[in-house]
């Protein structure tokens, strides 16, 4: 039997992250933002003042992809870097007024993209599928990372 992409947890997932983004992205471009920052800014927003390795680590993402989003939103006047107070070769990225003034708009359009996309689930079956979606991100991270010596 052939590969059946409806029984793939791998196909579904990724088949459900483009439609999200898709969404996500009509929804905030009008005020400026792409995907790629709104998941960034998600991150300053909750803790600002991080670093790019930082950022690397908690988005999953590769240096270069990051590198590139945090160069365009450096241009857009979204964050401002600052030298790292003991890492000569690190530096701190700060958020912005602008950048702070957009967190309720954008947040409020992934939360109703959310919304509706979960309308059709009980408030139980949300909270499992909440509850399983980041066992299998933790399961996913847990792979990723080098094998240490035992």
């Amino acid at each position: 039997m052939g590969f059946q992409k409806d029984q793939s947890a791998g196909y579904l997932t990724n088949h459900l992250a483009r439609l999200f983004a898709h969404r996500l992205h009509d929804a905030i471009a009008p005020i400026g933002l792409a995907p790629a920052q709104f998941m960034t800014l998600i991150e300053l927003w909750n803790d600002d003042g991080l670093t790019q390795a930082q950022l690397v680590e908690r988005l999953d993402v590769e240096q270069a992809t990051l590198a590139n989003t945090l160069k365009r939103m450096e241009r857009d006047g979204l964050i401002e870097r600052s030298p790292h107070p003991s890492d000569g070769r690190s530096q701190i990225i700060c958020l912005t007024e602008k950048a702070r003034f957009l967190e309720v708009p954008a947040t409020s359009a992934a939360r109703e993209i959310s919304e509706d996309a979960l309308m059709r689930l009980r408030p139980a079956d949300r909270q499992s599928l909440i509850r399983l979606m980041q066992q299998l991100l933790d399961t996913m991270r847990e792979e990723k990372k080098p094998a240490r010596d035992a």
